[in-house]
């Protein structure tokens, strides 16, 4: 005859069973509903730059596509942390989203002091592109070619000078991986975002910027400035005539990544529905023709695929962060 310890054992059992059978039903079935209800997605920039742009581009599409909306929330501050800290601590269910961007692969190592360690802190979700920067010269500056250049600025030590959107940025930081790799020593000029630093490129106060594509094409295509090089490894279709970085300076790659991440903790369902949602938008010819428009294709693959690139490009700027010295506190 079963005891009464027996049967009360084996029902705690049952129950446990039970529970988490039921668990693991309502998780697949919150995913497979997903999303139910509006989702925040997080931009860590003011509105109406290049970062926030993709955003509303792909944001949009998702909306069409799932049936709720992706609201944008611009949230700047702290070179892109504030942004980011509020999606680590935001609830792991996939209705608060980032925009992952160049600047947390840099801060990882650029800032001494984050609440966050972004690789652990953030789950990948989907890579969106690759963005080149390109190497443009002033008009005035007598090198026609990158190797040209690195001669004009060993021949004048002191002289050359380097603008860029600010301290730290990938734009600051593609130069310096220039410098480090080719010892052509300039000296950086920070600037409050892009278009002071073109203001003094184009009157010919700072002779070279390793400037984002999207921001500097215009004055290219004016001929007001000249391309150098683009930092990709590829040729860039907008620019098919410019060679790259690395066809004088080898293993040369300065690309800015983008993509979506979500809190660490998020139902691995629910980031690969949201992932396969991303891989349908970025599949879609419109928006592919836009992307190659803001400087690079689609990088459609699932999110393992977009992790390894993040612990890579971490690992890249660490060293070039490293190797210049730059640390913010």
């Amino acid at each position: 005859m079963m005891s009464r310890r027996t049967a009360i054992s084996l029902v705690a059992i049952g129950l446990s069973a039970v529970i988490s059978v039921t668990g693991l039903s309502i998780t697949s079935a919150a995913a497979q509903d997903y999303p139910s209800r509006p989702v925040k997605w997080v931009v860590p920039y003011p509105p109406g730059g290049a970062t926030d742009i993709l955003a509303r581009l792909i944001g949009q599409k998702l909306s069409e596509r799932t049936g709720q909306q992706f609201i944008i929330e611009n949230k700047a501050g702290a070179g892109n942390n504030v942004g980011t800290e509020s999606v680590v601590n935001a609830e792991p269910d996939g209705y608060t989203i980032l925009l992952v961007n160049p600047a947390n692969y840099i801060n990882a190592t650029l800032y001494s002091k984050l609440n966050f360690n972004f690789i652990r802190d953030i789950a990948p979700v989907a890579a969106f592109n690759r963005t080149a920067n390109v190497m443009t010269v002033h008009n005035d500056v007598p090198a026609k070619t990158v190797a040209e250049f690195i001669a004009y600025v060993k021949a004048n030590p002191g002289k050359v000078n380097m603008a860029s959107s600010g301290n730290g940025t990938s734009v600051h930081l593609s130069g310096e991986m220039f410098m480090m790799m080719t010892g052509a020593k300039m000296q950086h000029i920070p600037y409050r975002g892009a278009a002071l630093a073109l203001t003094d490129m184009l009157g010919g106060q700072t002779q070279v910027i390793f400037d984002n594509m999207p921001s500097i094409l215009q004055h290219i295509r004016s001929g007001a400035l000249r391309p150098l090089a683009v930092t990709t490894t590829e040729k860039s279709s907008l620019l098919p005539d410019v060679p790259t970085v690395a066809a004088t300076v080898p293993g040369y790659e300065a690309s800015a990544l983008f993509g979506m991440g979500a809190p660490a903790k998020t139902p691995p369902a629910t980031i690969a529905k949201l992932n396969a949602h991303v891989n349908a938008v970025l599949a879609d010819p419109a928006v592919k023709a836009r992307l190659v428009e803001l400087g690079g294709e689609p990088l459609i693959g699932p999110p393992e695929a977009f992790g390894k690139m993040i612990a890579a490009e971490t690992e890249k700027w660490e060293k070039v962060v490293k190797a210049a010295g730059v640390k913010v506190e």
